[in-house]
């Protein structure tokens, strides 16, 4: 649980069949174009969450906002997903994607809220020393949040799909972003 200026925020296992037709609505909409599901169909998005949730080194969850569904978070260990062989992890990496629900009434600050949230949530866990991420090198918008919440980046890499800015963030990092003594 995460309470911020703006609300209460909690995270919970997807059901990637309950949650399905919610995620679907999701990640098909125009404000969800990095996330490279604009065309998929109901079931396209329960076998993806379904294959998520069988993975060993991938998990999928919803993030709630005053108990009412706000984002999805994924996290993952990059030695087996997403970037395996394109950088060389360290001990205690975990990688991170989340997407904001799309609303027709914004909330000013709430996608920084939620990144807040979300990096609270993994940073929870000891085991994690730093967080990973690598969006397309064009969503300006997402890197300039990423810094926000203390990221830095490192470099740009090739994956499948999209060219990819490759950062980090450290715990320490990420707390004096938060303004808290480290």
């Amino acid at each position: 649980m995460s309470t911020t200026g703006i609300g209460t925020f909690t995270i919970r296992p997807l059901d990637p069949l309950k949650d399905a037709e919610l995620l679907h609505s999701w990640v098909t909409h125009p404000k969800a174009a990095y996330w490279m599901m604009q065309d998929a169909k109901l079931p396209d998005v329960e076998r993806e969450y379904m294959r998520i949730a069988a993975h060993e080194h991938h998990h999928a969850y919803l993030g709630l906002h005053e108990g009412l569904p706000a984002f999805l978070m994924e996290k993952y260990d990059p030695r087996y997903v997403e970037l395996t062989g394109l950088y060389d992890p360290e001990p205690g990496d975990v990688g991170m994607h989340f997407l904001v629900a799309p609303t027709d009434r914004p909330i000013h600050g709430f996608t920084r809220a939620v990144i807040t949230a979300v990096m609270d949530e993994l940073f929870a866990d000891p085991r994690t020393r730093r967080v990973v991420v690598e969006p397309d090198v064009s969503n300006k918008a997402v890197h300039a949040l990423n810094e926000a919440v203390g990221f830095v980046p490192v470099r740009e890499i090739d994956k499948p799909e999209k060219r990819a800015l490759l950062s980090f963030c450290t715990r320490d990092q990420f707390l004096a972003a938060r303004g808290v003594a480290v």
